[in-house]
């Protein structure tokens, strides 16, 4: 996308209200984890730091969330599960963007036995669900924030490789690609230089959307026990060591399972959005 597109799309994005508000939450999410040791009320209880002496206290003037079962304050170790969660889904969008853009290239401008194998490759992923295969790779590697990404990560390149592949496909058809190609310049760079740039804007969209899901699943693995251990701020996490306390002491795992909740459907808006705006099919809507 050149200069003047990009700018264009983020002021539709502005005048749409919803794409707004999830852009909004975006940020300022991403300012609360920049800024969590400073806005954080208790920052070495969000670090771990026990307080027995006021565990599971309710939401408080002191302590506006309360405190977990070990008395730590709630809102803090919220505040640095963001950056967790924005780690993990910066992480496994890009590590599934590393492996599967780069395959789907090849593959779609190749073809041949190179796509045959590539989209094999991809279909033998594609045959389990994302988080089971997750959970398996998890099992293998070991429990872990480190690992959970890598899980994650491998477990979502084939969308992308599928994705750019068929978009490939039909841009190395374009005259200007049969141009280059006449004139003798090498296929990396006509990758690079001509079917990438015009392949990559659903690839964007589709990245825009998997941070809410990676965000999601990285919870989810976290919630059974295999993505961030204790006593690090996770909101998953925090989600399963405060469910069995729901009924007495609701405002434990209430807190960071909305967090969760208002993460993913913030990318979920600015990632639909984007995709309406980038389809010529839906664009007329925001003209």
């Amino acid at each position: 996308m050149k200069k003047d597109e990009i700018i264009k799309v983020l002021k539709i994005m502005i005048r749409n209200k919803l794409s707004l508000l999830g852009i909004v939450i975006i940020l300022a999410l991403i300012i609360i984890a920049l800024l969590a040791p400073f806005i954080a009320p208790y920052p070495e209880q969000a670090k771990g730091e026990p307080n027995l002496e006021e565990k599971l206290l309710p939401p408080s003037s002191k302590h506006w969330f309360g405190t977990d079962y070990m008395g730590r304050d709630v809102l803090s170790r919220v505040i640095y599960g963001a950056r967790i969660s924005l780690l993990v889904a910066v992480a496994v969008v890009g590590l599934g963007l590393l492996i599967g853009v780069p395959l789907g290239l090849l593959a779609g401008y190749k073809g041949g036995w190179i796509d045959a194998i590539v989209m094999r490759t991809t279909d033998i992923f594609l045959s389990f669900p994302p988080l089971l295969l997750a959970l398996l790779i998890s099992v293998t590697l070991g429990r872990g924030l480190e690992n959970a990404i890598i899980a994650l990560g491998v477990s979502w390149w084939p969308w992308y490789t599928r994705l750019i592949r068929g978009m490939a496909i039909s841009l190395k058809e374009k005259p200007y690609v049969e141009v280059a190609r006449s004139m003798g310049v090498s296929s990396w760079k006509i990758i690079v230089r001509h079917i990438l740039p015009n392949a990559i804007s659903p690839v964007i969209v589709q990245g825009t959307m998997d941070m809410g899901s990676a965000i999601l699943e990285a919870s989810a693995l976290s919630f059974l026990g295999l993505g961030v251990q204790p006593p690090t701020a996770d909101w998953g996490l925090m989600v399963s060591q405060g469910k069995d306390y729901l009924l007495n002491y609701w405002w434990y795992p209430t807190f960071p399972g909305l967090a969760i909740f208002i993460t993913v459907v913030a990318f979920n808006l600015v990632g639909d959005t984007l995709r309406e705006i980038l389809d010529p099919r839906l664009r007329r809507r925001f003209l």
